[in-house]
């Protein structure tokens, strides 16, 4: 196997998400994945205080950002994917299924997006450059129609697709969702050769870890997931998936998240008082 790349990660416990800064250790260059915007639903401000960390680690290294990379259009932090861009030129990028996302949401939210909100639209298979570093995108669809994998190296980072092995695995309940379509994607992944390293979006610090984590490996997730461990069939975990699916509440920043995710990360235009605003649909 060719060079592994250098990689840094940041936990925003506001959100559970974990933001990534990977280089290439013969060029410098570098890509941030799922990037957090900071937003206070109470206040409606926003701030840059998680991208400024990642960015400043990356100048610490001399580094260059080349790549903004988002695994899905996500639905509880707002990405800081434009900051990034804005500071550093990099290109932002996401799975080409954003477009089943969008048609879903949008007419809900009452917004437009188009495929040049993005830089880059990749498909399943497609394969791309930090630097020296290759990168494999691998499509994951299920938790939604648009989540991508990004294999660099002997790492894999796989979004909300899976959580730690002592967590499980994402819900499907989302417009595009699919149970036995995650599953099947997880099992793409999990064919992988056992020391690959896989790194997670999210963790929630299962019960009984006293600390947040979000490294693993196949072999691991194999062994001990509690969700697709060896042995667990396609029906058994889409059964499973459903029925706890069906006692999740909606994310706290749902609505706030994919009206600013679907258009990568851009903020709703201001109005004619100078204000933006996040729209929030309203049940009959």
């Amino acid at each position: 196997m060719g060079a592994q790349p250098h990689i840094r990660s940041f936990f925003d416990e506001a959100t559970n998400t974990v933001t990534h800064l990977v280089a290439d250790p013969a060029t410098g260059q570098a890509a941030v994945i799922d990037p957090v915007l900071d937003y206070d639903p109470a206040g409606g401000r926003t701030s840059t205080k998680s991208v400024d960390e990642v960015l400043a680690a990356a100048r610490a290294e001399g580094w260059t950002v080349v790549w903004s990379l988002e695994t899905h259009a996500h639905a509880d932090h707002l990405s800081g994917a434009p900051i990034i861009k804005e500071r550093t030129g990099a290109r932002i990028g996401i799975g080409e299924q954003i477009r089943d996302v969008r048609d879903a949401f949008g007419p809900m939210l009452g917004i437009e997006g188009s495929d040049s909100d993005f830089d880059e639209l990749f498909s399943d298979g497609e394969r791309f450059s930090i630097g020296e570093l290759e990168v494999e995108v691998i499509s994951t669809p299920g938790h939604t129609p648009a989540c991508v994998c990004y294999r660099i190296g002997d790492a894999v980072f796989v979004g909300d697709t899976l959580f730690m092995p002592d967590y499980g695995t994402a819900r499907c309940d989302f417009p595009g969702g699919d149970a036995r379509t995650l599953y099947r994607s997880i099992m793409r992944l999990l064919s992988l050769p056992p020391e690959t390293r896989l790194f997670m979006c999210h963790d929630y610090k299962a019960p009984g870890r006293d600390r947040f984590a979000w490294e693993t490996t196949v072999a691991e997730e194999r062994a001990k997931n509690p969700h697709v461990h060896d042995g667990i069939s396609e029906d058994e975990f889409v059964a499973m998936r459903e029925g706890r699916d069906a006692t999740l509440p909606v994310p706290k920043l749902l609505y706030p998240a994919i009206q600013v995710n679907i258009r990568a990360g851009k903020l709703p235009p201001a109005e004619a008082n100078g204000r933006r605003y996040i729209r929030i649909p309203l049940s009959a």
